[in-house]
């Protein structure tokens, strides 16, 4: 809840964490252009009184409101701090490279012209290299360190400490096949459907890009409807019947890895991974610059996300750890359609909530939050 505008600062207030927001603006007259910096104060305090005193709100019926509420902040931080970042990157570019105008439409028209009349090729190109590349590049580093269990400064960090210390080599060689033949066979055709869907309300590679705001814009309504989308996908392959013979695929691993995160049946992929993140896209019509950006924070979030790894100033794994680990529990992305289905009680009483955070500190939450010694321990 914004509780305070004072002096270009924004002050928040969320349960017992402050944030402060300070927005700087520094116009330069000879290139016409504003820069905007964005800095970011946390101030976390803990107090064992505050802390019940959340939970205890938790427990009412303010839980789906407060879980609305982390949601719109997660979203409209985001939203705030790409569009700062935008401009002043926009800005430092053309500074740096002496550019007039425009910077990002000036490199799209050379991209246009060089696919000119292949329209085809170059929305395939950007919806696929790109994301393959955001998808691979990541867990090929993840991968490294799964199965040779270094550098240590990174596995320290392991949700399931006990857990793929190192990953079997046999159980990943399997689950390598199985990603590679979903996103070749399954993935790569659904993106060529997706783009004679798109021409049929226009052209999504057009000579003109999308404002940065409305991008932003875009963005936000992608995940809004990938929570709902995913949400409801995945509980149906919860359902007896499909999880038998569908779902179960998924959760052989008990303790993920990023590069699980679409090993799945083809089935499941296309309707619970696929449709939820490429349906966005084709509602709004959305320029390939969009589509494209969405392709790659869909996959670098959904490899964060099963990681198996807490790590510093990215987001909390913790939610979706759990679910493979319980299976029963936190089926979304956010957490608002499981507080309002009340699919997350269980994990509500458990430490890994607890260390549903962003680390801000390089100690490991399992060593500043480790789980209740068990009994004759």
């Amino acid at each position: 809840m914004w509780i305070g505008e004072k002096n270009n600062i924004l002050t928040s207030e969320h349960s017992n964490r402050y944030f402060r927001i300070r927005l700087e603006s520094a116009d330069d007259e000879s290139s016409n252009q504003k820069s905007f910096t964005v800095s970011i104060f946390f101030f976390v305090f803990t107090d064992p009184r505050g802390a019940a005193t959340t939970r205890s709100r938790q427990e009412g019926s303010g839980g789906l409101w407060d879980s609305v509420k982390k949601a719109a902040v997660v979203i409209g931080s985001g939203i705030l701090f790409l569009a700062a970042f935008g401009n002043s990157l926009t800005w430092h570019l053309q500074k740096f490279w002496g550019a007039s105008g425009d910077f990002w439409q000036n490199l799209w028209m050379k991209l246009y012209v060089m696919f000119e009349g292949h329209d085809a090729a170059l929305f395939y190109l950007g919806t696929m290299l790109l994301p393959t590349l955001a998808f691979f590049g990541s867990n090929g580093l993840l991968v490294l360190v799964d199965t040779t269990g270094k550098p240590s400064f990174i596995t320290r960090y392991r949700i399931q400490l006990d857990k793929n210390n190192p990953v079997d080599p046999a159980k990943l060689s399997h689950a390598v096949r199985t990603v590679m033949f979903n996103h070749v066979f399954i993935s790569g055709p659904m993106v060529v459907a997706v783009y004679y869907l798109m021409s049929l309300r226009g052209n999504p590679c057009g000579p003109e890009l999308p404002t940065f705001h409305r991008a932003l814009m875009e963005l936000a309504f992608f995940s809004i409807l990938e929570e709902i989308m995913f949400y409801y996908s995945h509980r149906l392959f919860h359902s007896p019947s499909l999880y038998k013979h569908f779902h179960k695929q998924h959760h052989e691993w008990t303790a993920p890895i990023g590069l699980i995160s679409i090993y799945a049946h083809p089935l499941e992929h296309v309707i619970s991974n696929m449709l939820p993140v490429v349906m966005g896209p084709v509602i709004l019509g959305s320029h390939i610059s969009t589509t494209s950006m969405w392709y790659c924070l869909a996959f670098i979030s959904t490899t964060i996300s099963h990681c198996g790894y807490h790590l510093p100033l990215l987001p909390s794994p913790e939610f979706h750890d759990f679910h493979h680990l319980r299976f029963n529990q936190c089926f979304g992305v956010f957490g608002v359609l499981d507080r309002l289905h009340g699919t997350d009680t269980k994990f509500r009483q458990t430490k890994q909530y607890e260390r549903h955070t962003v680390l801000t500190s390089l100690t490991p939450l399992n060593e500043s939050i480790p789980d209740t010694p068990k009994k004759g321990q």
